[in-house]
């Protein structure tokens, strides 16, 4: 999983080649927690005066003050007219070496930057200078014995019949809705007005929505279950009610881990007709010459929909024995904040794997719902696999990206060099960098382990996710996943993309 910016050390002087000199600091650090310090600085005084000597020197022949000739004036008249701005000036230089330097010989190491304002701190006319700040750092831990472990990898051989299940589903995303005049059934589709209330008090609302009628209808911060036993046999005009249980990490905190009233006014009723599987068809499903061609793409989706379980089956299970003495307690700031990343580093995955938008909305909603406890073990897991990289010299290549990032042009049918610009403009390259090394660290992790193969169930889609929250909130949304218009996550790419 993705932390944030870690605390930065770039060269603060001039391109002078001569060696820094080193500050004469004392530094008290109080640990509040495995992931949270308090820093107390001092800076001696010998280091503010030799700063402010060094400071006034340089300014000395480009000083102007009145009454004197260009450069000419006396020191103690231009330390008295630049005090201030001098002064501001050592401070952030002194605070920047400060930081730079205890990066560089305390062994902490920072997932996040400083936690303090700079403008706070003053220069004293005598005497050392003190700050103080707070910073999340990694926590400290013996790396477990990740070597021989007894894993379960499930595998599957793909039939006709597995690919004619899927050919069906893949039709359906580009079927056509028509009216239906009489009761609905499991697996079509009703248009919606949805209401939820709280003793009566209209607390969200959703207008004209679409639902296909599936056994879970999933919100961004809770569910319903048996939504299909619900809404079996509802015609148009008619309204039906159930409760609505929202999650302990709801975005509305005075309702989290309460049912809330749902109410569904079902405006139209529609049953789904699939398209025939015509040249034109297969011309819009990726540039398909044959259904041969088709069935063997769909077929190699399923391949990659298996790899992609496989990672998280033994990713769960390494995960489950490398962090079983992990018993630290995380900071709640710091899983507020990474939520969105561990969040943005899903979607990336299950975009890498093929996933539809629908399927990757169910899986951002169910993460949603339980963010607190889905983040805090996706950075458990994150630290320990950190540092087995960090022993072990796993580092990314510039050919990994370029392999992660074809892969999800291939599932969205966009080109290349188009997602890699909307991965670096959304400031995602760093929650890719981590999927890179997290999965090369699980290969290691694997390649020494003793693996038992286990049948693996194909999942039933099962769960209709509405990209809303039932309770109220402003969080942000699940990222964008879906194909552009008009393409498939079949698609092949075209000449002239091949040539871009």
């Amino acid at each position: 999983m993705a932390t944030d910016d870690e605390l930065e050390t770039g060269d603060a002087g001039d391109t002078a080649t001569e060696e820094k000199v080193k500050l004469t600091l004392d530094v008290k650090i109080d640990t509040r927690s495995a992931c949270e310090r308090h820093v107390t600085v001092t800076v001696s005084r010998e280091d503010i005066d030799r700063k402010l000597d060094e400071a006034y020197s340089k300014l000395m022949p480009e000083a102007q003050v009145p009454g004197f000739r260009h450069g000419r004036a006396p020191r103690k008249l231009v330390e008295k007219k630049f005090r201030k701005e001098i002064n501001d000036q050592i401070k952030g230089t002194l605070i920047m070496e400060s930081l730079e330097q205890i990066s560089e010989e305390q062994s902490m190491t920072p997932i996040s930057e400083p936690d303090f304002d700079p403008t706070a701190v003053e220069v004293p006319e005598s005497g050392p200078m003190k700050f103080e700040f707070d910073i999340e750092v990694r926590p400290e831990f013996d790396t477990p014995n990740w070597k021989g472990l007894q894993l379960e990898r499930p595998v599957r051989d793909f039939s006709e019949a597995d690919v004619d299940a899927q050919l069906k589903r893949v039709l359906a995303q580009n079927g056509k809705l028509v009216p239906f005049d009489g009761a609905a059934a499991a697996g079509d589709y009703l248009v919606l007005n949805l209401a939820f209330k709280n003793n009566g008090e209209e607390i969200s609302s959703v207008k004209e929505e679409t639902i296909r009628v599936r056994p879970t209808l999933s919100f961004r911060d809770g569910k319903i279950d048996k939504f299909d036993k619900l809404m079996a046999g509802v015609k148009a005009g008619e309204t039906r009610k159930c409760k609505a249980k929202l999650a302990e990490d709801a975005p509305n905190e005075a309702l989290r881990g309460q049912e809330i009233d749902a109410e569904f006014e079902v405006l139209e009723v529609k049953k789904l007709e699939l398209p025939e599987l015509t040249p034109d068809m297969l011309a819009a499903l990726g540039n398909f010459e044959s259904e041969e061609e088709l069935r063997n793409a769909i077929k190699d989706s399923l391949v990659r929909k298996l790899e992609f379980h496989q990672q998280q089956r033994v990713r769960e299970q390494i995960c489950d024995l490398l962090t079983e003495s992990a018993k630290w307690d995380l900071p709640p700031a710091l899983l507020k904040r990474q939520s969105r990343r561990e969040l943005d580093r899903t979607v990336l995955e299950l975009r890498r794997s093929g996933f539809s938008d629908d399927e990757i909305r169910a899986y951002g909603n169910e993460l949603m719902q339980n963010s607190q406890k889905e983040t805090a073990r996706s950075l458990k897991e994150h630290f320990v696999l950190e540092k087995i990289a960090e022993e072990e010299k796993i580092e990314d290549l510039p050919e990994d990206y370029d392999t992660e990032i074809t892969l999800i042009a291939k599932q969205s049918g966009e080109n290349p060099r188009r997602v890699r610009a909307q991965i670096e403009k959304r400031g995602l390259m760093d929650a890719l960098r981590n999927q890179i090394i997290e999965r090369k660290t699980i290969e290691l992790i694997q390649s020494t382990a003793k693996v038992k193969e286990v049948p693996y169930k194909i999942e039933e889609h099962d769960t209709e996710a509405v990209d809303s929250s039932a309770g109220g909130g402003d969080e942000d949304a699940i990222p964008e996943a879906q194909a552009e218009p008009g393409k498939s996550y079949f698609a092949k790419e075209t000449k002239e993309e091949k040539a871009e």
